[in-house]
């Protein structure tokens, strides 16, 4: 096994076809095709599948796409160690929040502070976030409730408390609040399973005896908020995330003590990442109590 042949398996994973890898590598797709080529053939293997113009991972293939992520991220690392200690960082910072309300600020300080670095930010829940993570998608991940899992390294964010919210108009009284068995009469707006807001809810309701059944289920808090604002039914969202929205209105819960906790958490065995580092020293700065 080459190192070159695993340099071209890896560009062909990662920009998904071997015209892109070879022109990211400058060289011809021929070469590109024939390294490939020998590394399946030496070990016996199928690592793609070709389907006219598009290639695609065999299983064989995820794996080992993983396993060369893991290896030129750890080269880079040796590269930076060898270079002078406090050259500028630089490089990307894939970020996967279930809510930016939690790192926007954090996020404006670190890009003025090292400007080389590009950012960026998409939504998931939990185990979408820990899978991103995992599959070296991402560096870093904000969810809701820290995981009990030892491959993580984790910073408390804090917590807030759960609250319903509608669209203005649909409650003659809002202020007053709602149970659980109260919101439950209304058509009710959830996230996808594996969120964290509705895990909580739905536990929750279950010590009380209640069954929360979605009327619609939403993909993402965003979704969420539209369908609410449309007047479909009532959601729910942590108390820091609800924000200003002059088509919604805030409705307590009553009889629920429910708080949301926000954790950034990313791989352990990458905390010696540049970016990473860095980006955990601001995070720890604002918030000093680590989990």
């Amino acid at each position: 096994m080459r190192h070159s042949q695993l340099r071209a398996f890896h560009h062909v994973a990662a920009l998904g076809g071997f015209s892109r890898a070879a022109e990211a590598m400058f060289l011809t797709q021929p070469a590109i095709s024939e390294q490939v080529r020998k590394l399946e053939q030496a070990h016996d293997v199928l690592l793609f599948y070709r389907e006219r113009k598009r290639v695609r991972l065999t299983e064989t293939g995820e794996h080992l796409f993983l396993l060369t992520k893991q290896l030129f991220e750890v080269e880079q690392r040796i590269a930076d160690y060898m270079s002078e200690t406090r050259a500028a960082i630089e490089g990307e910072l894939r970020i996967v929040a279930d809510s930016a309300h939690h790192v926007v600020n954090l996020l404006t300080q670190f890009r003025q502070r090292y400007p080389n670095v590009t950012v960026s930010l998409r939504s998931g829940n939990t185990e979408e976030i820990l899978h991103e993570l995992r599959s070296y998608n991402a560096e870093i991940g904000v969810i809701g409730d820290a995981p009990s899992t030892p491959d993580v390294e984790m910073l408390d964010l804090g917590a807030t408390p759960i609250t319903a919210f509608a669209a203005i108009g649909l409650l003659v009284n809002p202020a007053a609040g709602l149970t659980l068995a109260e919101a439950a009469e209304f058509p009710l707006i959830l996230r996808e399973a594996g969120s964290k807001t509705r895990a909580s809810l739905e536990e929750e309701a279950a010590k009380q005896g209640i069954t929360l059944k979605p009327a619609i289920v939403a993909e993402g808090r965003e979704a969420v908020r539209e369908m609410v604002a449309s007047g479909a039914g009532i959601g729910f969202v942590s108390l820091a995330e609800f924000g200003h929205d002059p088509r919604l209105v805030q409705i307590p819960l009553n009889g629920v003590d429910i708080a949301m906790r926000e954790t950034i958490v990313h791989l352990r065995q990458r905390r010696e990442v540049r970016v990473i580092r860095a980006f955990m020293e601001f995070a720890r700065a604002d918030h000093p109590a680590e989990v």
